[in-house]
């Protein structure tokens, strides 16, 4: 497609785009791509709260961003490794001795817990937003009765969340809950929604990127049995693994905008009020940016991968990702002289829109 058809129209008139370029391009020009996807697609009938930052445009999601990124400082977030490091050894000190799901040891109760702890949420709830969030990700757009659940699960999250925003009114404490209820945007404190939207989107994409994340590097490492063994050697490959991962299975395979006027995309003409799949998965593998595009090689000089965006919507949380990720396979490293994918047990998948395995079985070996 990249080659041939670097622009396709499906046959419910959205656009698909493939090429790295065009992508980037795309994700920089926001006055003609918005992402309100929810307020331009209903004709204005529905608006997605101020904190659902992934569906902001300028200049309410520069406002919005700055209000959180206070949370998400390069300080705070190294801050946070040695507590971590520590979370990561408790949870494999509570792995069955030589077979686990890594999915449910650690690649996802480590990002749960700790968005739990910035957010100021009881981190023994981490199942609940476990369930929570397999809901909200099984949901097919196609299907009303889908549809329906995930608003239900949205309502029952919302309702949980705001115990605690009443909480932090009466009382802020030190955690981003607090930060969000004292915080002003033009003028107005925040709604109760516009806080919970946010604290949901934490919950959600917080964690699926990083237990994607360490699932899939797993992956890639496990199909490369010589270059395991030169990471467990040398500890300092492991950021470069982590990027290579992030580019040859990025935890989310597209994000979509909705054009605001006519505009070309390579060539093709699009018009106002169009929905626009931009294809992570096919721009980081794109031939013209990177050579020998399918091979998982973190020795690549070139890393301009985008499992993270581009522009102002820039995962804001890409460092805590990259930093559980990097402390979740070094952990791994250290702790088991041998780790492989359990060959015997058959993989299932996430849905469309996020690529890794739901469940990742291991046999290991205690160094």
């Amino acid at each position: 497609m990249r080659e041939e058809q670097p622009v396709w129209r499906d046959g419910s008139g959205h656009v698909h785009v493939f090429r790295h370029a065009d992508v980037q391009r795309i994700l920089a020009d926001t006055a003609t791509f918005s992402s309100d996807t929810v307020g331009r697609l209903s004709g204005g009938e529905k608006q997605a709260p101020r904190g659902t930052l992934l569906l902001l445009d300028p200049p309410l999601h520069g406002k919005m961003r700055r209000l959180v990124s206070r949370a998400f400082t390069p300080g705070l977030i190294t801050g946070l490794e040695p507590w971590i490091t520590e979370l990561t050894g408790q949870l494999l000190d509570a792995a069955p001795e030589n077979a686990f799901d890594l999915v449910d040891v650690l690649a996802n109760p480590l990002p749960v817990t700790v968005i739990a702890r910035m957010l100021g949420v009881p981190t023994e709830d981490r199942d609940r937003f476990q369930s929570w969030a397999d809901q909200l990700l099984s949901t097919d757009p196609d299907d009303p009765e889908s549809v329906r659940r995930m608003e239900e699960t949205a309502v029952t999250i919302s309702a949980y969340l705001q115990g605690f925003i009443e909480a932090r009114r009466k009382e802020p404490s030190g955690d981003l809950l607090s930060t969000l209820v004292g915080a002003e945007l033009d003028g107005e404190r925040l709604e109760d929604e516009d806080i919970a939207s946010f604290a949901t989107l934490l919950l959600l994409a917080g964690h699926i990127t990083t237990s994607v994340l360490v699932g899939n590097a797993l992956l890639c490492l496990d199909r490369d049995p010589e270059l395991l063994e030169r990471v467990r050697a040398d500890r300092s490959l492991i950021p470069a693994v982590i990027e290579e991962t992030l580019r040859l299975r990025p935890p989310f395979t597209r994000i979509e905008r909705v054009t605001t006027t006519a505009a070309t995309v390579a060539g093709t003409d699009v018009g106002p009020d169009t929905l626009v799949h931009l294809w992570l998965l096919s721009a980081n593998r794109d031939e013209r940016v990177f050579e020998d595009a399918d091979a998982f090689r973190p020795d690549r000089s070139n890393a301009r991968q985008a499992a993270f965006g581009h522009g102002i919507h820039y995962c804001i949380g890409a460092p805590l990702a990259r930093l559980e990720g990097r402390i979740a396979l070094d952990a791994l490293l250290d702790r088991y002289a041998r780790i492989g994918v359990d060959p015997a047990v058959r993989l299932s998948w996430h849905g469309t829109n996020v690529f890794g395995a739901r469940h990742l079985p291991l046999r290991v070996h205690h160094a």
